[in-house]
């Protein structure tokens, strides 16, 4: 990989942070084109727009294509979608080099854009700021693979992981730049996830209020296996701003189903046991509606059931130079594990200051493994 491999892939991955919430479902994809050292085009996907990235890059530079290098995060697509295939749209235009940063996780891709550049006579280099270009698409490359979301799991707390004091209104606890990194991460997602018990004591809105414009409304889930969720709470009032589904108990009181539905939340019944529903068919469920990436913001026991059933993808948490102590509400309620080698290991990943509060990001480690590789 040469310094200008380097700096135009930038470049590109830069771009492709322009599709937050634009892109999906499909991936957030930039591409540069370069010739004698100067950029002749660029272009980022939106879904609205349909055309990929590499098409825009390739309609502004025009005839000063031919003989460029394409820089793309993504490996361009070589099958008849929404449009045609990018990859002969790259090889008529002349283009004579690509540099890719990753493989296509689509299976109908996969590797088949490659081979279809390099085997028209183009040079191709692949992997060029790799790992950043996976973190970028990695709810996309979770879907495409599992047709499940990418979980996220977000906590704010004090220094000694505390989510609410024991009495009292609900208060905030990290601080306001922490807050607007969160509005950050609800614009990156599809759908946003709680529990009754928070519904009810936070009475939140649980809306994108990043103030950047989206493809889609953010969805928003409720786990409520007794359809509790009050008709003159915040979410309700606000379903104009996004749809909101309730996962219920199998049999679910008519009347109180009946009245949500009419004030237009969508009521799901899901088989579940002692009162929990389980994350299985909400996740499926979700998948069927191409929600690439879900947002988990708590509470407590909705936290542990995720962490035990092993669906959290990625924890970030927000902590806050506070001390709360005695019995305040912990990040992760729920049962707890018996013994520590029971709880999944983590590997940090990221410790960012944000304001006054410190944000940690860590990815649960794959079974057996032992990295500790942060980025």
């Amino acid at each position: 990989m040469s310094e200008d491999d380097h700096h135009y892939m930038g470049q590109a991955l830069e771009l492709a942070l322009q599709g937050r919430g634009l892109a999906s479902p499909n991936p957030m994809v930039g591409a540069v084109l370069v010739r004698d050292g100067r950029v002749v085009g660029q272009g980022v996907h939106r879904y609205g727009h349909r055309k990929h990235a590499e098409v825009c890059a390739l309609e502004q530079a025009g005839d000063r294509a031919r003989g460029a290098t394409l820089y793309v995060n993504l490996e361009p697509c070589c099958h008849q979608g929404r449009t045609g295939p990018c990859c002969r749209a790259i090889v008529d235009s002349g283009i004579a080099r690509v540099v890719v940063a990753m493989r296509d996780p689509n299976p109908l891709v996969a590797g088949k854009g490659v081979e279809w550049l390099t085997s028209a006579g183009l040079e191709v280099t692949p992997g060029v700021r790799e790992d950043e270009a996976r973190r970028l698409n990695e709810a996309f490359a979770k879907f495409i693979s599992s047709r499940k979301p990418f979980v996220t799991a977000k906590v704010g707390a004090t220094l000694d992981g505390r989510i609410a004091a024991t009495s009292g209104p609900p208060q905030w606890i990290t601080s306001p730049e922490s807050r607007q990194r969160v509005h950050r991460m609800r614009l990156e997602a599809d759908a946003i996830l709680v529990g009754i018990g928070t519904a009810l004591q936070d009475n939140p809105y649980l809306t994108d209020r990043s103030g950047q414009p989206r493809t889609r409304p953010l969805l928003r889930v409720v786990l409520d296996s007794r359809l509790r969720l009050p008709l003159d709470g915040r979410l309700a009032s606000t379903r104009r701003l996004g749809g909101i589904i309730v996962f219920c108990g199998r049999r679910p009181n008519p009347d109180r189903r009946h009245k949500l539905e009419k004030a237009g939340i969508e009521v799901i019944p899901t088989a579940g046991t002692a009162g929990r529903i389980p994350f299985g068919p909400v996740l499926e469920e979700l998948g069927r509606r191409q929600v690439l990436s879900l947002l988990i913001e708590g509470g407590a026991k909705v936290n542990f059931d995720a962490l035990h059933n092993r669906i959290i993808d990625k924890l970030v948490c927000f902590l806050a130079p506070r001390i709360l102590g005695g019995a305040a509400v912990p990040m992760f309620g729920g049962a707890g594990f018996s013994m520590s080698d029971q709880a999944p290991p983590l590997a940090f990943t990221r410790i960012e200051r944000i304001g006054p509060d410190l944000m940690i990001e860590a990815y649960p480690k794959p079974s057996g493994s032992t990295s500790d590789h942060a980025y």
